[in-house]
């Protein structure tokens, strides 16, 4: 069946999955049309487009042309397809910053990329001296009555953790309440005045080696006041391998705690001995980012106002001036492939030709490295362009959703969660694409990506990525490309990619997207959910 003649099919989840099973869809050439887009957004030429530079601008020019061919409508206003966002940029100077240990009178100047960093992305006090208690995950959640700083002394002192989360504690729960907002208020309401995390190794996406060559990049926080995370006056990461010089003297060690951690029991809390002195010093600039929205108008006047997003970041880390080799953050598949995505989706529906009751903003996000900037402004500051109003019901976020196997299965990140998720999971299954869930929930990955921002606004979210199962050939891949190319120069066009399989997931994705647009109720939160409580 050719897309043409599928405009009969009106009924809700139907639109492309004919177009899905039919065997006259060319995927190898629709998988070229989308990697296409992909060569042009990772390129060398656009540096990793960093937020706010030439390169990033560049893409978002590249999008908003792409969405004007889709057939889109300007998102932002009659006239424009970007929307302007204030950020503040700050650049960790380690000459005149330190982190000094001080110990039964002898103090310890420890190495800063080595031993721990000062995190930047909310502006740290320039100084800060402090006593250190463990407080196990850090984490608080009331509503299973588990408290990791209830009886703890936290007063003007800095809380140590390890990442991770205890046996019992749903996964929605632990996601939320590790986010780096909630977990900042808990220790400010506690007392604290700094955190200090350290990654499990078991549980980390990139090794230290690698992930501390980012701490000289720039960090940014939105440009308005009460949006950032500066309750604490300084953050850090310890690096596990030398955590030990931390818990000296403390009668623990982290392979204890670690051994405890990797079976998600009950870690103790205890004060660490000595003093941690900090000092932070950094540069800050103001910089101007930019979502590139398109829309497709609905045609229900009833239905019209009300808009599901179908988003992906188009940023990535840029240029890193200081490694050997290879410098450039390309970020092929982070998250170049999911903006192809949004492109190939918007085309696909514009030639299927269905009628759409509700409006659809396609939306390429800027700062979301950053910290979910770019979709925390949009969320907070929607523009539905040459509509007079409007209200945002729904956001479908791609972010990385690796197709390096033949696609056979989705993890929809919050399917279980509302009636979205019941819409989405109907039309993979009808396409005859299985929903498996989440194989690595530890990983928190439902915050920690574009689709948490809507979330939190009390907007039912999902987010994608390519199911696999534990102990798989396919679990090796991803791990494999977590280890050795997730945030490095090797995220770039050379890497194998299956063309077919995501131009499968752009079908499935589309007609989710239909689905979604013509249901004959607004998606809504389920009762048990515990996001239900965003709910406007």
């Amino acid at each position: 069946m050719k897309l043409r003649q599928m405009a009969a099919i009106a009924t809700v989840g139907a639109t492309l999955i004919a177009a899905e099973r039919s065997t006259d869809i060319n995927y190898a050439q629709e998988g070229k049309r989308w990697w296409s887009h992909v060569e042009v957004l990772a390129k060398d030429e656009m540096k990793g487009r960093n937020v706010g530079s030439p390169g990033f601008r560049a893409a978002a020019k590249y999008v908003a042309a792409e969405f004007e061919k889709a057939g889109l409508a300007p998102g932002a206003s009659k006239s424009s397809y970007t929307q302007k966002v204030p950020f503040l940029e700050r650049t960790i100077d380690e000459s005149k910053s330190s982190l000094t240990l001080t110990r039964d009178g002898k103090a310890e100047l420890l190495q800063l990329g080595e031993d721990a960093n000062i995190g930047i992305r909310s502006a740290p006090a320039a100084s800060v001296e402090a006593e250190m208690v463990f407080v196990g995950y850090g984490t608080k959640v009331p509503e299973n009555n588990y408290d990791d700083f209830k009886g703890v002394d936290l007063k003007g002192k800095i809380a140590v953790f390890i990442s991770g989360q205890p046996e019992g504690i749903p996964g929605p729960l632990a996601s939320h309440y590790q986010s780096a907002s909630e977990r900042a208020r808990f220790l400010a309401e506690a007392g604290a005045i700094g955190s200090a995390t350290i990654a499990n190794p078991r549980n980390s996406d990139i090794p230290w080696s690698r992930a501390t060559l980012a701490r000289l990049m720039p960090s940014m926080s939105i440009d308005e006041p009460g949006t950032g995370t500066d309750r604490l006056k300084v953050s850090l990461t310890i690096n596990a391998a030398h955590a030990d010089k931390f818990f000296a003297g403390s009668g623990h060690s982290i392979d204890e705690l670690f051994a405890l951690a990797n079976q998600r029991q009950a870690l103790p809390h205890f004060p660490l001995q000595g003093k941690l002195t900090v000092k932070a010093a950094y540069t800050q600039r103001k910089i101007e980012g930019e979502n590139t929205i398109g829309i497709r108008y609905g045609t229900d006047p009833a239905l019209r106002n009300e808009f599901i997003v179908i988003s992906a970041h188009l940023d990535h880390l840029g240029v890193n001036d200081k490694i050997s080799g290879d410098q450039i953050y390309n970020g092929a598949m982070d998250n170049a492939s999911g903006v192809a995505s949004l492109i190939e989706a918007a085309r696909l529906i514009k030639e299927a030709n269905l009628p759409l009751k509700r409006s659809i903003a396609f939306i390429a996000l800027t700062g979301e490295e950053k910290g979910l900037l770019g979709s925390s402004w949009y969320a907070q500051h929607p523009v539905f362009g040459q509509e007079k109003k409007g209200r945002v019901v729904a956001d479908l976020n791609m972010d990385m959703y690796l197709p390096l196997f033949p696609l056979k299965a989705l993890l929809i990140l919050g399917v279980d969660e509302s009636t979205l998720g019941d819409l989405a999971r109907k039309s993979a299954q009808d396409a005859g694409i299985e929903v498996w869930p989440d194989p690595a929930p530890e990983r928190n990955t439902f915050i920690r990506s574009d689709q948490y921002s809507f979330i939190r606004n009390g907007i039912p979210a999902l987010a994608f990525k390519f199911g696999y199962r534990k102990g798989t050939p396919e679990e090796k891949l991803v791990q494999a490309w977590l280890r050795d190319r997730y945030h490095s120069p090797a995220d770039d066009l050379t890497q194998p990619v299956e063309k077919e399989a995501a131009a499968q997931y752009n079908r499935v994705l589309s007609s989710i997207i239909t689905a979604a647009a013509n249901a004959p109720e607004t998606p809504k939160w389920k009762d048990a959910s515990f996001f239900q409580r965003f709910a406007k």
